[in-house]
């Protein structure tokens, strides 16, 4: 079922719609969803970077990356968007669907890091209609948008509800006890900077966008693209995740195990790739909507 379907009675909400504070859900860290928005930057049309730094509040002066963490820092202000950050799926299923999966634990429909990708998308298509005179908040609607795709993004936000995505499985990445999300959260990328990036998170944002363009450069056009020309497309983006939570985030990780060199080396390329992925479909979302935008605005003069 084609997730319009599923959305035909959709309420597009706004920050006052309040639902229970779910603790202990973040997305990638705040290094990982600095890098998505720092590779997004070097792929945004002319069109889009200009709405984009039209909408950046002031104190992230002109640069996405500043902010894009932002939607994890007022988690605790804005209680209603915890639900947010993640899907659950069904457990061992290892299959996401959006008729199912989307709701939060009170079983709205739509709560989940997919119905808001879809809602921030569509408040940003009012751009056109000129901020002032826009229903919604185009700045914290841009900034959900940058930080959500990259969640959709992390293998175990789109993971099982037994375990909610990871935090309930006590692991040791590698003397440090911690639990697996947050291994997939922070910790791979942290030991990827300490070990291989000389302790600069710059130099691994530099390596990533090297592979895109020299590795990865035939996949670039499959990653952008949106089926049927939607402007924003996150199911597929979550099926790849769970997929991956699956065959490298749970694969021996259970409770109690210790995570050292054979886990870290062979999951580490695959957090890099759905970095790279997080920042050009950030980025082609982002062109989609205000080249978009753009358009209308020629054809009305």
């Amino acid at each position: 079922m084609s997730w319009y379907v599923c959305l035909w009675g959709m309420v597009y909400w706004t920050s006052t719609f309040f639902l229970l504070l779910i603790p202990g859900i973040l997305g990638w860290g705040k290094e990982g969803h600095y890098a998505i928005c720092k590779i997004a930057e070097g792929y945004l049309t002319e069109e889009a970077l200009a709405a984009v730094k039209v909408l950046l509040p002031e104190d992230a002066e002109g640069d996405l990356a500043a902010v894009c963490s932002w939607a994890d820092q007022i988690r605790f202000h804005y209680h209603w968007s915890s639900a947010l950050h993640y899907v659950d799926t069904p457990d061992f299923k290892c299959n996401y669907k959006y008729c199912r999966d989307c709701h939060d634990t009170a079983g709205r429909k739509d709560r989940c890091v997919t119905g808001a990708i879809y809602n921030y998308t569509m408040q940003l298509l009012t751009y056109h209609d000129s901020i002032s005179q826009s229903r919604y908040n185009l700045t914290e609607a841009l900034m959900f948008l940058s930080h959500f795709i990259g969640d959709v993004h992390q293998p175990l936000h789109v993971g099982f509800l037994g375990d909610e995505g990871g935090n309930t499985i006590t692991v040791r990445w590698y003397r440090r006890k911690t639990n697996l999300h947050h291994v997939w959260d922070d910790m791979i990328i942290d030991s990827a900077v300490k070990t291989f990036y000389d302790k600069e998170l710059t130099n691994m944002i530099q390596a990533i966008q090297r592979n895109i363009t020299d590795d990865w450069s035939n996949d670039i056009l499959s990653w952008e693209t949106c089926a049927s020309n939607h402007t924003a497309c996150p199911n597929p983006y979550a099926s790849e995740s769970i997929s991956l939570a699956c065959k490298y985030a749970y694969r021996n990780a259970t409770p109690g195990s210790t995570l050292g060199d054979e886990y870290f080396l062979s999951r580490l390329p695959v957090v890099e790739k759905r970095l790279a992925q997080s920042g050009l479909r950030l980025a082609a979302t982002l062109n989609r909507i205000f080249t978009f935008q753009s358009k209308i605005a020629e054809a009305r003069r």
